[in-house]
C-alpha cells in the first residue's frame, strides 16, 4: 500500500479502486473528489471504473472524428503497374521495434530511450524494466553492458523463464500466493544481477568486543541505543569514504564513482524485500543514524515508504545475524557494485598475548559480494580491511 496525497481540496465521495485490488496502471483514476463540501454523494453511488472509461471514450470520439481529414478524391484511371514497379517497404518500416510479450509495445522513460538509442539497442530487448507496469527506466540501462546486449539481441533477463508456468508434481495440493509488485520487481532485478553481473565474494572475520563495550557505555545516553547493525552501517559508510572505488557503478563507457555515500539496508516485509536508504550515512552521528534506521525500517514494514526512500543507494547491507545465520552470500542490487552480507556474532576461544593462555572474543563474520567489472579483488580486500579496522576500533569511524 502506498500513501497518495490528493492535490485538490474537496470531499472524497467515491472510491473507484478498493484496497488490495492488486496492480493498478499508472495514471488510472482511483477515486472521485467533489470540490463542493455539500456535494451529493448519491449522484455517483453507482458510478464505476467502466463508466469512467466509457465517458472518456465518448468524449474523445467527436474530437477524433473532427481531427480525421476527409479522404482524398480517387485518382484518375491509370494503367496498372507491373509487378516490378511495386514499391518495396521502406527501411523505416523495417526498423519498427518489435512488440514485447503479449503484443504490447515496450515503454521507456525519455532518458532511458535516449541511452538505448545511442547504443543501438531497441527498448524491447531490455524490457520489461523495473518501472511501473514494466516501464524501462534509467537504472535498467545504466548498469548494463549495452554493447553486449546489442550483440546478443536478446533480453538479459529471460522473461520467458521468469514467466514460465510451473507444473506441480501430480497429486500435490498447493495454495497460490499472488506476487506483490515488490516481489515481482525484486525477482526481475536479482535474476538480472545473477545473469549479468560477474560476482565474486570475500569473507573476513573481526572482533566486535569494543563495539559491545561501547554500546554498554552508551546505555540510555542517546534517544535510541545504536544496534550492532547501526555500527555496521556506520563502519561501511566510513570504509566507502576511505575506499571510494567500491562506492561506484558500471556503465557502458565509464565507471561512475559517487560523491555521496548512501547506504541501503535490506528489510524483510510481508510484501517482499525492501531496501530503505540512509542518505549521507558517513556524515551522521551514531545517535542520529540509529534513529533514522529505526524510522525507515518501521515505515518499510508498514508500507509507508515513498519511492525515493528505497530506490537508489550506492551500497547495501544485508544482515541475517539476528536469525542465527553465521555466514551467507548476498546478491548485488544493480546498479550498485557491492553488497555486504552480515552474519551473527559468535564466541571464539583464541590464543591470548600471554604464551600458553587463551581468551574468548566475540567474532563477527561478513562477506562482501563485488561486481568484478568495477571492483578488482585487491580493492575489495582493501575495503574489507578498512571496514574491519572501524569495527574493531570504533573511534576510526569518526576520524
Amino acid at each position: 500500500v502506498m500513501e497518495f496525497e490528493a492535490q485538490d481540496h474537496g470531499v472524497l465521495v467515491k472510491k473507484l479502486v478498493e484496497a488490495g485490488s492488486g496492480s493498478i496502471a499508472t495514471g488510472s483514476p482511483i477515486a472521485i473528489i467533489a470540490l463542493e463540501d455539500d456535494a451529493d454523494a448519491s449522484a455517483v453511488a453507482d458510478f464505476t471504473f467502466d463508466d469512467l472509461n466509457a465517458a472518456v471514450a465518448a468524449a474523445a470520439a467527436p474530437a477524433a472524428a473532427a481531427a480525421t481529414p476527409p479522404p482524398p478524391p480517387p485518382p484518375p484511371a491509370a494503367v496498372a503497374p507491373s509487378a516490378a514497379a511495386t514499391p518495396t517497404p521502406t527501411a523505416a518500416a523495417a526498423s519498427t521495434p518489435p512488440p514485447v510479450a503479449g503484443g504490447a509495445r515496450a515503454s521507456a522513460s525519455p532518458y532511458a530511450r535516449r541511452l538505448l538509442r545511442n547504443a543501438g539497442v531497441d527498448v524491447s530487448v531490455v524490457a520489461p524494466g523495473s518501472g511501473p507496469n514494466g516501464r524501462v527506466i534509467a537504472r535498467d540501462v545504466e548498469g548494463r553492458d549495452l554493447a553486449a546486449v546489442a550483440a546478443a539481441g536478446i533480453a538479459p533477463t529471460t522473461a520467458a523463464a521468469m514467466s514460465a508456468e510451473v507444473v506441480p508434481p501430480g497429486g500435490l495440493s498447493y495454495t497460490e500466493l499472488p506476487h506483490s509488485n515488490i516481489r515481482r520487481v525484486t525477482a526481475a532485478r536479482l535474476t538480472e544481477s545473477k545473469q549479468q553481473v560477474p560476482h565474486y565474494y570475500l569473507t573476513m572475520e573481526m572482533r566486535v568486543d569494543a563495539i559491545n563495550a561501547l554500546r554498554t557505555r552508551l546505555g540510555d545516553k542517546l534517544p535510541v541505543k545504536p544496534s550492532l547493525n547501526d555500527f555496521v552501517i556506520k563502519a561501511a559508510a566510513a570504509a566507502l569514504r576511505r575506499v571510494p572505488d567500491v562506492n561506484a557503478s558500471w556503465s557502458t563507457d565509464s565507471i561512475l564513482q559517487y560523491n555521496e555515500v548512501d547506504v541501503a539496508m535490506a528489510v524483510a516485509t510481508e510484501r517482499g524485500l525492501l531496501t530503505p536508504i540512509v542518505h549521507d550515512a558517513d556524515q551522521l552521528g551514531l545517535g542520529e543514524l540509529a534513529s533514522k534506521t529505526r524510522e525507515l525500517a518501521g515505515r518499510a514494514r508498514d508500507g509507508k515508504l515513498q519511492p525515493h526512500e528505497f530506490q537508489g543507494g550506492t551500497f547495501t547491507v544485508s544482515n541475517l545475524g539476528m536469525f542465527g545465520v553465521s555466514h551467507f552470500t548476498a546478491v548485488i542490487n544493480p546498479p550498485q557494485a557491492a553488497i555486504l552480507a552480515v552474519g551473527g556474532v559468535q564466541a571464539r576461544v583464541v590464543p591470548s598475548a600471554v604464551a600458553g593462555e587463551f581468551e574468548t572474543h566475540q567474532v563477527l563474520t561478513v562477506t562482501l559480494s563485488c561486481d568484478h567489472r568495477v571492483i578488482d579483488g585487491a580493492v575489495g580486500a582493501k575495503w574489507l580491511q578498512a571496514f574491519k579496522q572501524c569495527m574493531e576500533d570504533p573511534v576510526m569511524m569518526v576520524v
